[in-house]
Formats: C-alpha cells, structure tokens, sequence
C-alpha cells in the first residue's frame, strides 16, 4: 500500500468520513461504512450528478427501482451466465483467488504486492485449475429457501430501467433519444478486494441508459464519453490523472459493441473510475424475449417500431468519492504562520494582520471543491473562554445553519482550528472577536489561499450564497 493511500485511509478514518463494517467485531472485508463527514461528501456528488444529467436535461428521467427483481431478469440479462470471475484455490491453505490476479501478482490491497502465482496467505504454488465464480449474492423471495424462490441481489441498477423502459417511456410521453437514470445500491461478491473502498462489496451507481435510433449510436456514444469525463473535471479531478481506455475487441462484455473506460490515476495505479458501453440493442431483445413482452419503440413519424440501442455511461460513487479525496489531498510542510492568523478590525489593528507564533509541522488541506465539500462553513469564537464571543458566536451559527452544512469549533487555538477545517474541507472560517461585538462584523478567511476580509454579519448570509454560487 502506498504512503499516500495509507495516509488518506488515516484521514478518513480519523476525521469522520469512512469506517470499516462492523469494526468493532473485527470489521468486514470490503464493506464500509460512511461517517457524517463521508455521507455528506457522497449526498453532495450525488446531488451534482442528478443537477448535472437530470434536472438540468429535459431528455432524462429519474427513476428508484427495486434492489430485488424477478429471478428471470438475469437469466434475460445473461448475467447467470457471463457475470463471472474466475476463481484458483491453494491446495494448501484453501484460500481462494482471481485466477488473473494471481497470474500478475496483483495482490497490492492485501500488502502483498507481485507474488506471481504465490498464494499470499501461504506462499504456496499449488492451485486448482480456474473455474468461473458468479459475483452476485443469492437470496430467496419469502420463507422457503429453495431453488424456486431463489433470486439475486442486482449487482447494477441498469436492468429495472431496461424492463420499465415501456412504462416509463408511455407515461412520461418521451420520444428518442431519451434517456432513463438511476442511483441506487449494488453488490458484487469480489473474490479478490483491497485497495480501500475502490473494490467493495457493496457500493452505489450512479447510471444512464439513454435510448437511441440504431445507426445514430456511434455519435451518442462519442457525445456520453465526453460529457462523463467533463463531469469529473467540473469536480475538481485534475485532467493528467485521468486518461481513456478502450476496450479490445475480445475484452469486450458480451452485450457490448464498444466500451471506454474513463480511468484515473491512483495511488496504486491507473484503474477504472467510470465506463461507456453501446449495448447495442441487446437489453430490450433479451427482456423482450424472456418475458413475451413488447420492448419495441413506435416512432410516429415513420410509422415504424424498432428496438432502440442504448448508450450506458455508468460511475461507481464510492470510487469517485475516493479519487476526489486523492486530487483533493495536500500535504503544506513545515507550517505557515498565516494559518494561526485572524485579520482584526482597522479600528484595531490599522489594517495590520496580527500573527501567533508559527506552527512548524506538517498540515494538511483538503482542497475539494465548493461544490462538493461536506461543510462548508466554520463559526470560530476567538476564545471560548469569554462568554460574549461564544453567545455571539452561537448566534452566527445559527443564522447560517439554515443556509449552510456549517460546524462550530471551540476547543483550541484560533490557529490549531483553522486547520481543523483545512483538514476535511472546510471553505470558509469565521472568526468572531472583540471588535465583533462592537462593530457586528467578523473575520471570513477562505480556506486556499488564506486570504481573510471583515464582513458584516448582517451581510454574512449573502456574502457566502455569493461566494458558494447559491
């Protein structure tokens, strides 16, 4: 594991954005739960990504369906038959591995980097021969648990929108291209995890199916590729740490005329953050035929019904999250003296920035970006030992609590908490001192630059919609 991913772990866990499952009974391989800082830093992509393709499109719908479907959908998707790893088992210790993993020693989550064809439990090299291991988790539908009951927790949301496509498109009076959208919890039983949160079992999607003519694919498909990598750029991740990857002909999934992997640079290497796939036609045929159902689409200007192609842009909100907090993640070494600053009135201080004594070791700023960051507002009482400044500073903090995912922080040197809130992202401080209680304003110090203005608390709320594009 590298140092940087170590250190990002280190983070989350300290501060509040992500914990291991069931820690406190050993944890849960691969599952995780999200603190209060985590769940809001996910609410907030979540919410830029419905802004961004629902309510700012006209040709795009939401819908929410069901984790539990049929059991014959996935016969109809093909996923009882292609949604496969293969599998390797040591003779030896009886742990079992992706055969392709072990084939190129990629065990880097587990600590145990390039052990080729080594089992890295054991050290043993004895292993069955691959066999195909289905990722999705078996259930049953009511209290006999047999085999004619038996169904899957969905491992991608995209299969509700596919065998709701006529409802939804009749009652919605839409007409192609359109698309059909979704956010919702899936799971997969990975054979070999690690690296954090980017292999889990449990994760949510966020993806489109967006309907087309065939012959008109090819132009949607180039129109999504762009526009899911547009989105990650908007949030903040730098354009050198992503890069395309296309998928080879002989790679491809069996529903697939072409993917593209849009793929980000982590600190254990370039891997897939989101992926593009024409699904050609195949959705709408398989469930058509499966369920004796017309799928098929009438379009009214040729009088002629067709089975539309789909076009899937599809992300993974926990890998994004995780990819974000990397971009996002800075080291400033050596201490700067500004950070344990506050700019006082010129009443006071003739326009001068009084400054404690420099902190000399290493801190950390979380630069995500306005949009997203889990609190964007700290209320800082210079002192939480004279009861006039935390009165009023309570008062600040409950006049921005309405508008704004905000914090109060007492314990601590002014400068000690300014990089509390550097530290999970905090983007705005305000700092409430004596010349607050006579002039009725307050220090705002913006969290990049440091750069620190007086503003009027009766202008505060108005100042910061401004500032956060509210």
């Amino acid at each position: 594991m590298t140092d940087l991913m170590s250190k990002i772990i280190s983070l989350c866990k300290r501060r509040g954005f992500i914990f291991q499952s069931s820690e406190i009974y050993g944890g849960v391989e691969a599952l995780w739960d999200y603190g209060p800082l985590g769940s809001l830093l996910k609410n907030n992509i979540k919410e830029e990504w419905l802004k961004r393709f629902v309510q700012k499109r006209d040709d795009i719908v939401l819908i929410d369906g069901s984790v539990l479907m049929h059991p014959d959908v996935w016969k109809a998707s093909g996923h009882l038959e292609h949604f496969t790893d293969p599998l390797v088992e040591c003779k030896n210790c009886h742990s079992r591995y992706r055969a392709d993993y072990m084939a190129d020693g990629r065990f880097v989550g587990q600590g145990k980097a390039k052990l080729k064809n080594q089992c890295p439990q054991c050290g043993g090299r004895d292993f069955t021969l691959p066999r195909q291991f289905n990722l999705m988790f078996k259930t049953f539908l009511g209290p006999v648990e047999d085999e004619a009951h038996q169904t899957y927790l969905r491992p991608e949301t995209a299969q509700s929108m596919f065998a709701n496509f006529s409802q939804i498109q009749e009652s919605m009076r839409l007409k192609i291209p359109f698309g059909i959208a979704q956010i919702g919890r899936s799971f997969r039983n990975e054979i070999t995890t690690g690296n954090f949160t980017f292999r889990s079992r449990e994760f949510d999607i966020a993806e489109i199916e967006y309907f087309v003519k065939p012959g008109l694919d090819e132009k949607w498909f180039d129109f999504w590729v762009s526009e899911w990598e547009k989105f990650f750029l908007d949030l903040g991740l730098k354009k050198e740490n992503l890069r395309r990857y296309e998928h080879p002909k002989k790679a491809l999934s069996h529903y697939s005329k072409k993917t593209i992997d849009i793929e980000y640079k982590f600190p254990f290497g370039w891997s897939e953050l989101a992926g593009i796939a024409n699904r050609t036609d195949f959705d709408l045929k398989q469930h058509s035929k499966f369920s004796g159902r017309d799928l098929t689409y009438f379009e009214e200007d040729s009088g002629k019904k067709y089975f539309p192609y789909v076009i899937e842009p599809t992300l993974g909100i926990e890998r994004l999250l995780l990819a974000l907090l990397v971009d996002a993640y800075t080291e400033v070494k050596g201490g700067r003296a500004k950070r344990a600053s506050f700019l006082l009135p010129p009443s006071l201080s003739l326009g001068r920035t009084k400054t404690t004594k420099a902190v000399k070791e290493i801190e950390i700023l979380l630069k995500l970006d306005k949009k997203i960051a889990p609190i964007k507002v700290a209320v800082l009482p210079l002192v939480r030992n004279k009861p006039e400044l935390v009165k009023k500073a309570r008062e600040v903090y409950q006049l921005l609590k309405p508008y704004f995912f905000c914090q109060y922080d007492e314990p601590g040197s002014i400068g000690r908490r300014y990089r509390r809130g550097d530290e999970i992202g905090v983007l705005y401080a305000l700092t409430i001192d004596f010349e607050t209680l006579k002039n009725d304003d307050l220090t705002v110090r913006w969290r990049d630059t440091m750069k620190q203005e007086r503003v009027k608390i009766s202008d505060l709320v108005n100042f910061l919609k401004e500032k956060l594009n509210i």
